[in-house]
C-alpha cells in the first residue's frame, strides 16, 4: 500500500476542516480520491470516525456538499470519511455505459469476473486499504461506525455484517437491502460475480443476517415516497423479515412523504450522527 497522500483541497467548516486527498490504491490499481471531515476536536486529540458510503453515480463529494453533516459532527467531535463509489480512470469496455454498473457503481463488493476483478475490489478498499491509510495519517482513536445511502447503505450493512466487532454501530438511508432479489443487484452481481447466484449471498445483507446474525442492532430510514422503494429496488421488508427470523434487532423507520434524495438524508442525518456518537462513546 502506498502511504503517499496528495492534498487536493482544504475548506474550513464549523471550526473543523473538510479535506480531499488523492492517492494510489493498490487494491483497485488506480488513483482514488476520498474526502474527510476533521472536527475542531481533532486539533487537540484523536477522534472517532464515521464511514459514509454513497450511492450510485456519486463521488466523494455528494455527501459532504449536500447532507449538512458537518455542524453536528463538529459538535459531537466525530470525523467523517467519504470514499468514492468505484475505481476511476480504468476505462474498461462498457464501464461508463450505464449508471447502475461500472463507473460510480462499485457496489462495495470484490468482483470475481474479468475484466472487473482487477480493479473492482471496493470491499477490500473500504475495509482494508483505506482504513489503514487513514490510521497512518489522521488523529483517529480507532473507534469507527458506518452508514450510507442506497448502494452505499447496502455497503454499510454488508461491511458491518461481515466484520463483527469492527464498527460500534451501523445505519443506512434507503439501502438496497436485498440486492440478489432486485434489478439493480441482479444486474451488478451478474456482471461482477458471475451467474452463479450462490456466490451472491456473501454480498446480500438479508442473506448475511440469516446466515451470520449480527452483534449490532441495525438502523434504517426509508422514505415511503421513494420511487426506487416503490419499484422494488430497496426491499426493506425483506431485511425486516430476515432480522425477525434471525432475532437481530432492527429499527426500520418509514418516513412519510420522503423520497430518495439528499433532502431526505439532510432531514435525518442529525439523528444518525447522534445515534453513532452514543455508540462510539460507549464502546
Amino acid at each position: 500500500m502506498s502511504d503517499e497522500l496528495e492534498l487536493i483541497s482544504a475548506t474550513k467548516s464549523f471550526g473543523g476542516w473538510l479535506k480531499r486527498y488523492k492517492h494510489r490504491s493498490e487494491a483497485l490499481h488506480c488513483e482514488m480520491i476520498f474526502a474527510i471531515y476533521l472536527p475542531p476536536a481533532a486539533e487537540e486529540k484523536s477522534v472517532p470516525l464515521l464511514w459514509w458510503l454513497s450511492g450510485l453515480t456519486c463521488t466523494d463529494e455528494n455527501f459532504m456538499q449536500k447532507a449538512g453533516a458537518q455542524r453536528i459532527a463538529a459538535e459531537l467531535g466525530i470525523a467523517i470519511v467519504c470514499p468514492d463509489t468505484s475505481p476511476r480512470g480504468t476505462d474498461l469496455p462498457g464501464e461508463h455505459d450505464r449508471y447502475d454498473f461500472g463507473s460510480g457503481a462499485g457496489f462495495y463488493i470484490n468482483a470475481t469476473e474479468s475484466p472487473w476483478n482487477r480493479h473492482y475490489h471496493m470491499y477490500d478498499y473500504v475495509t482494508g486499504e483505506l482504513p489503514a491509510l487513514l490510521e497512518a495519517h489522521f488523529p483517529l482513536n480507532g473507534k469507527a461506525a458506518i452508514s450510507g445511502h442506497s448502494m452505499g447503505g447496502h455497503g454499510a450493512l454488508i461491511c458491518a455484517l461481515k466484520n463483527p466487532g469492527r464498527y460500534t454501530s451501523v445505519s443506512a438511508f434507503a439501502p438496497i437491502c436485498n440486492p440478489s432479489q432486485c434489478p439493480w443487484g441482479e444486474s451488478a452481481f451478474s456482471g461482477y460475480l458471475g451467474k452463479d447466484q450462490t456466490n451472491w449471498r456473501e454480498w446480500d445483507a438479508c442473506e448475511l443476517v440469516k446466515s451470520r446474525g449480527s452483534n449490532l442492532a441495525l438502523m434504517v430510514d426509508q422514505g415511503d415516497a421513494d420511487n426506487f422503494y416503490q419499484d422494488g429496488q430497496l426491499r426493506p421488508e425483506a431485511l425486516q423479515a430476515a432480522c425477525k427470523e434471525a432475532e437481530v434487532p432492527l429499527t426500520l423507520r418509514m418516513q412519510p412523504g420522503y423520497d430518495h434524495s439528499y433532502f431526505f438524508i439532510a432531514s435525518f442525518i442529525d439523528d444518525h450522527l447522534r445515534y453513532h456518537a452514543h455508540h462510539l462513546r460507549s464502546a
